[in-house]
């Protein structure tokens, strides 16, 4: 029977969980907001996270054989009876698994949408060379980050916004007071945002150089900054990057980021 998973779980800070938790790091997100499901084995070997609308996370440790692991995802697959789950986001071949079976009790397809990669980084490299500095995006930003978040959308999502859309969102980020550019003669050159500090780790998201700026290190320059508050927090800087992207997987390489295990999201249809 499956369980209650609470943000403060002890099963968070668990050896079998905490051996995968960077490539997991949103389960600590998503069980701590308001209408979130969020369950977990008797054994703590299954971990699931969801949020109305959006992909579900699913963790398996590695020690589970594979007929429990069948057991565990039908009886999360039985859950989830009659309910419209958009997708799911885990290691591949856990992701794979649970949407097939999901998908066959439910008669929907399904489809990888994108494979990533997750990172982290022991010890940030800051660029020597870039010109520039790092401050924090205010209120007085606001169009601009929104303009800036519109050309991330289709840089990692290859979906067309407008400016306008992405203004709430611009908003709560810069309100959020995580969000910075990276500065060249007072004009932003750059942006990242730390999006979520779990108890060990920092989630780097939102980087985003316009493209007739790009190739001069500002990327690499601001997500060092980034680093280095988290490192100062005792914070291990991680972050998601789409594998089909070689040009961030670059940026973040330079930088100091490690590859540490591939994540699926795989979108029911």
């Amino acid at each position: 029977m499956l369980e209650k998973l609470h943000p403060d779980d002890g099963v968070l800070n668990q050896i079998p969980f905490m051996k995968d938790e960077l490539q997991y790091n949103l389960i600590h997100l998503i069980t701590a907001i308001d209408g979130a499901t969020s369950l977990k084995s008797p054994d703590g070997r299954l971990l699931f996270a969801g949020s109305p609308g959006h992909n579900a996370w699913l963790w398996i440790s590695e020690d589970v054989d594979d007929e429990r692991k069948v057991e565990l995802m039908k009886e999360l697959v039985s859950y989830y009876d009659g309910t419209d789950l958009p997708g799911i986001c885990g290691a591949p071949p856990i992701a794979e698994l649970f949407a097939k079976l999901y998908g066959e009790a439910n008669q929907r397809g399904h489809h990888a949408y994108m494979m990533m990669e997750t990172y982290y980084c022991p010890k940030a490299i800051r660029p020597l060379k870039v010109k520039g500095k790092m401050i924090q995006a205010t209120r007085q930003h606001l169009e601009l980050v929104a303009e800036f978040l519109a050309g991330f959308s289709e840089d990692a999502y290859g979906a067309s916004v407008i400016p306008a859309s992405q203004l709430p969102v611009a908003e709560g980020m810069i309100m959020r007071g995580n969000l910075y550019f990276w500065t060249l003669d007072e004009l932003p050159v750059a942006m990242a945002n730390i999006a979520y500090r779990s108890p060990r780790h920092g989630r780097i998201n939102a980087v985003y150089t316009p493209p007739v700026l790009r190739k001069n290190g500002y990327a690499s320059a601001i997500v060092a900054g980034l680093c280095s508050i988290l490192e100062e927090e005792n914070r291990k800087p991680m972050l998601y990057a789409d594998v089909k992207n070689p040009a961030s997987n670059k940026v973040y390489k330079n930088v100091g980021f490690i590859e540490s295990g591939p994540i699926a999201e795989i979108r029911f249809g």
